[in-house]
Order: C-alpha cells, then sequence, then structure tokens
C-alpha cells in the first residue's frame, strides 16, 4: 500500500509541476486522478517494485549525480572527437560483466551504459550476466570495462560490495 501511496504522491506532484494552476478545485481533481491511476496502476501490476522502485530512491541520490557528471564528461570527450578533422575513434564491440540482480539495477546498468554519450548496450544476455556494448572509442570502452559503474550499480540496488 506504500508504493501505491507513494505513486499517488508522484503522480500528484508531476501533474502539480506539469499544470501550473493552484486552484482549489484543479487541484482537488489532479489528486482524485493521481489517486485512481495508481490504484489502477496497483491493479493492472504496473506499481509493484520495478514499475514504481521507490525504495531506490535514497540510493538514487548519490547515484544519479555521479551519473550525471560522467555524462557531462563524456559528452565533452564525444564533442572533442567529432570536432577534430582527424576523427580519432576506434569503435569496439565487447562483452562486459553485470553484477545487478535485479530488474531495476539491470535496466539501471544498460540504461546509464547508454546514456553516457560514446556507448550504447546493444544487447543484454540475463543468462551469462553480461551486455554487448559499443563504444565509439577505446578509451569508451576501456571505462565501461573497468566496472566503476557496474559497482555503483550494484550500491544503487543495495547490495554491498
Amino acid at each position: 500500500m506504500l508504493r501505491t501511496a507513494s505513486l499517488a504522491l508522484a503522480l500528484f506532484v508531476f501533474w502539480l509541476l506539469l499544470s501550473g494552476h493552484y486552484t482549489v478545485w484543479l487541484m482537488t481533481a489532479g489528486l482524485a486522478v493521481s489517486v485512481l491511476l495508481a490504484l489502477a496502476g496497483r491493479r493492472l501490476g504496473f506499481a509493484d517494485e520495478e514499475g514504481h522502485p521507490v525504495d531506490r530512491v535514497i540510493a538514487g541520490l548519490t547515484y544519479w549525480p555521479w551519473l550525471a557528471r560522467e555524462i557531462v564528461k563524456s559528452s565533452i570527450t564525444v564533442t572533442k572527437i567529432i570536432l577534430d578533422p582527424k576523427l580519432p575513434i576506434s569503435p569496439r564491440l565487447f562483452h562486459t560483466k553485470v553484477s545487478a540482480r535485479t530488474p531495476v539495477g539491470v535496466a539501471t546498468y544498460a540504461n546509464s551504459i547508454t546514456l553516457t554519450p560514446g556507448t550504447i548496450t546493444v544487447a543484454v544476455d540475463r543468462e551469462n550476466d553480461r551486455f554487448l556494448v559499443h563504444a565509439l572509442t577505446g578509451a569508451g570502452a576501456d571505462d565501461v570495462e573497468a566496472g566503476d559503474m557496474d559497482r555503483r550499480v550494484k550500491r544503487f540496488e543495495g547490495r554491498a560490495e
């Protein structure tokens, strides 16, 4: 029930941010619709731990800023490569290990790789706990293979190192 209430609150706050209208009537209607949607989500099964991982919010407060920094650093690197007339790329396709065990952890890790410019998760192999990753440069591939992101996602999903 806590997850459903959290989802209703998140939907209502999102509605308030998008709406910009704060009359009693509209806020009441927004709250009612948010609660109904959360209840429907619970009934339909998307308000579960995978669809609304509210228990990961605290861990996310340390992971998301780190990921944002990595995205910015990688964006600068990729921009420099694109602007270089010689276009010094060395694309690589490789497998990397996945320590994440939960669906939220695996999705977070795969999406984090893809969000970081210069790398993309091409395939997920859950049976062998690995991803197929494409990197624009050897340095980008080395960063993924170093495992820092993998360790941070492992912490994010609540597992000690």
